[in-house]
């Protein structure tokens, strides 16, 4: 439910493609996240590409993290079983919270897609300081019915009965309260 008395707020994302074979004039699946954050009313700060490379990865969206200028990190591709498919191994050890229901979620809206076939992504999420890390699959389809069904609602302060954007304030506690 959608409450339109609640001022919209918008939040500030970064796109990070992970690809050996895709550039950015090709991304379909950094495009399409893109264009749904843009039309949802929010802002894209960074948009990247780099390779399947866990150093490489990890040290992208750590800098992101850092800097105070990013909410949000979506990532697409490298969550499969390949050798390549690095994406969640270099992620996860950045997770101070892990976001389990984002994956159960994720998979359920995924089965209704494209059946048992779900289970071949290791899709994930957590929470970095207070920067939130979304480890999406690398298909246009797998990206939209991420952002559509889950990260959409979550991320629009209007959206009841909870939403992120409502607790982004005291994601930090835990490092004030030693102050």
């Amino acid at each position: 439910m959608v409450e339109q008395e609640r001022p919209f707020i918008p939040v500030r994302f970064a796109v990070l493609t992970v690809s050996d074979s895709r550039t950015l004039a090709d991304d379909k699946s950094g495009n399409t996240l893109q264009q749904r954050i843009e039309d949802a009313g929010h802002i894209l700060s960074d948009r990247r590409l780099v390779t399947d490379d866990k150093e490489q990865i990890a040290a992208t969206v750590s800098k992101w993290c850092a800097s105070g200028s990013v909410d949000v990190v979506l990532t697409t591709g490298g969550t499969g079983f390949t050798g390549r498919d690095v994406t969640p191994d270099a992620l996860e050890p950045l997770f101070e919270k892990r976001m389990d229901g984002f994956s159960a979620v994720f998979h359920r809206i995924s089965f209704e897609k494209i059946g048992t076939s779900t289970v071949q992504s290791r899709a994930t999420a957590g929470l970095n300081g207070n920067t939130f890390i979304f480890v999406l699959p690398g298909s246009p389809g797998a990206c939209k019915d991420a952002w559509d069904g889950i990260l959409k609602q979550q991320f629009d302060y209007r959206s009841r009965p909870c939403n992120f954007v409502e607790i982004m304030p005291r994601l930090d506690e835990h490092l004030r309260r030693g102050q």
